[in-house]
């Protein structure tokens, strides 16, 4: 049975993660100029983190708060959501996404054009712009991502009273080490909007990448947690 109010959860939660974490970027310019100081770094990546965490304990009673196709697409494979569900939930994942950066460009016309709205442009020098090295670190990053997820909001046995501090901790951490080498993706929608929305050519060439390696190291990271110990969990109950 299909629930449209987690679909509507699910835009707002991933509304909240477009809007406010772009925003961090967008005042990050205006309070530490051009480039990626520590300052400008640590600023995003609260930003991320931080929406991330209320977005879960907002919303994660009500539709899980996957927030993230790379997400929702591992929780289809381990049958922990249905797949028109599965797929309401993407649709309204980008829909928020779309809306949020909309949001952004028209309140900050200027400023939010000069980092594309938060977008995410390839991989940096650090990798030597190798779009295969870009590739990896998104699959390594949302690997661990989803693994918190599975072992945190999904195993039985976790204490759910830490598990949006969790997922949102992580979310920070990933985006500490990321931010300077992809941008730090780990979710297709979170990237697309700004793509979408700005109309940059270049953001194309490289949009794939946030697709293909977040939806990677999503379904491996769910697949293993789930069969090696979330359903043993489950059994046990």
């Amino acid at each position: 049975m299909v629930n449209p109010r987690a679909w509507l959860a699910e835009a707002i939660a991933t509304f909240g993660l477009v809007f406010f974490g772009p925003l961090s970027v967008i005042l990050a310019v205006v309070a530490f100029g051009d480039g990626l100081s520590i300052e400008a770094i640590i600023m995003i990546s609260l930003g991320h983190g931080g929406a991330i965490a209320l977005m879960v304990y907002a919303f994660g009673h009500v539709s899980g708060a996957h927030i993230n196709p790379a997400v929702t697409i591992p929780m289809i494979i381990t049958k922990k959501i249905g797949l028109k569900d599965g797929i309401g939930y993407i649709l309204f994942q980008i829909m928020g996404a779309v809306i949020a950066t909309l949001s952004l460009k028209a309140l900050f016309p200027i400023i939010g054009e000069k980092v594309l709205w938060g977008a995410h442009g390839g991989p940096s020098e650090l990798l030597g712009n190798s779009v295969m090295s870009g590739l990896a670190v998104e699959i390594i990053l949302t690997f661990f991502l989803v693994v918190v997820i599975f072992m945190t909001a999904v195993h039985k046995k976790a204490p759910k009273s830490v598990y949006g501090a969790a997922i949102g901790g992580m979310v920070f951490l990933l985006h500490l080490v990321g931010i300077p080498l992809t941008g730090a993706s780990m979710n297709p929608a979170r990237s697309f909007s700004p793509a979408v929305v700005s109309g940059d050519a270049g953001l194309w060439e490289v949009q794939w990448l946030y697709w293909v390696g977040p939806i990677i190291g999503g379904i491996i990271a769910g697949v293993i947690m789930n069969y090696l110990y979330v359903k043993p969990a489950e059994k046990e109950a």
